[in-house]
């Protein structure tokens, strides 16, 4: 994925400095640390390694170049979408060496960005990560930010809704915020999880419409009944699991392996929904590249497939009657 179009001349790039950096000559005297001097420069040289090292873009950006950008405007406490009067501005030096601490990480550790600024960004709203919890990213986002429209009529009209694995609770903030009259419940396994869902929760001030439950999916939600049910849950393959990129490893593994055919939590999810749902209800579960493998383990259910800017195939969903009862 990386983006080999960003990578610029060396020598013509840095003519006020010697810059020759290849391997972890960083270490040695002189290098980033003493060369490096301008937010210019620096961008370059985290773009460069990004490129070199081959590392992978899937938690937020798709290219070494915002990637880079993200990494530095947090470290330096400037503003991302305003980058260009700082290009020139000079790093002091009791900055640079924590700022090299996060470039290196990234590329020798491969620790996702995310996690070394404790932040992500989903469609507009910010959120607190840290490893306790998967990265934010989901079709949903863009799905509530059309109010799930045309499914869903009169967003007015949905008064409780449930996310299912809700991780960060990003999506359940996001729900709150698509549906004005909802109460919203969201549900993890994971008591770390919850913990980092509730300070986003704070940070937005949604605690008396977010209510944070502990639960194995529906296991702790007796009878209660939603409008609306969205799940993001674990649904990598065992062979997915094999290949993943070494930036995943840094996600909890219960959030991200769903068995052999990735199915094990949406089986689950299709057994219980329907006595969950109201009269009407909708259910929409996100199951990644795994459709086919879906439609085979269940043809007798009548999927939708939601259309989003990333896939077609990636969300799919079905009223309380179409449920196996």
């Amino acid at each position: 994925m990386s983006h080999t179009n960003h990578q610029c001349d060396l020598d013509a790039d840095c003519d006020h400095h010697d810059c020759g950096h290849h391997g972890d000559d960083h270490h040695h005297d002189g290098g980033p640390l003493a060369e490096l001097v301008t937010v210019r420069d620096w961008l370059r040289y985290a773009v460069t390694r990004f490129n070199r090292n081959r590392v992978f873009f899937g938690h937020g950006c798709t290219n070494a170049f915002d990637e880079a950008v993200w990494l530095l405007t947090h470290a330096l406490a400037i503003p991302a979408d305003r980058l260009e009067p700082f290009m020139d501005a000079c790093i002091l030096g009791e900055e640079r060496a924590p700022l090299l601490a996060l470039i290196d990480r990234r590329v020798d550790e491969r620790v996702p960005t995310a996690y070394l600024t404790n932040e992500a960004w989903l469609h507009g709203f910010k959120f607190k990560v840290d490893p306790r919890v998967i990265i934010p990213r989901s079709f949903f986002a863009e799905l509530l930010e059309n109010g799930f429209a045309p499914w869903v009529n009169d967003p007015e009209r949905i008064a409780s809704a449930l996310d299912l694995c809700c991780g960060s609770g990003c999506l359940a903030i996001l729900m709150a915020d698509a549906f004005p009259a909802a109460q919203v419940v969201a549900v993890d396994l994971s008591e770390d999880a919850l913990a980092v869902a509730r300070d986003n929760v704070d940070d937005y001030g949604l605690n008396e419409r977010i209510e944070l439950v502990r639960s194995d999916l529906f296991d702790a939600l007796a009878e209660r009944r939603f409008d609306l049910i969205i799940s993001n849950p674990p649904y990598v393959t065992a062979s997915a699991m094999q290949a993943l990129p070494p930036e995943y490893l840094h996600e909890p593994r219960m959030a991200l392996a769903a068995g052999e055919d990735g199915l094990d939590i949406v089986r689950r999810i299709l057994a219980h929904a329907r006595a969950h749902l109201n009269p009407g209800g909708l259910l929409a579960v996100e199951i990644g590249h795994n459709r086919a493998i879906v439609e085979s383990a269940f043809p007798e259910l009548p999927f939708i497939w939601l259309t989003a800017t990333g896939g077609s195939d990636m969300v799919f969903m079905l009223s309380a009657e179409d449920l196996p009862a």
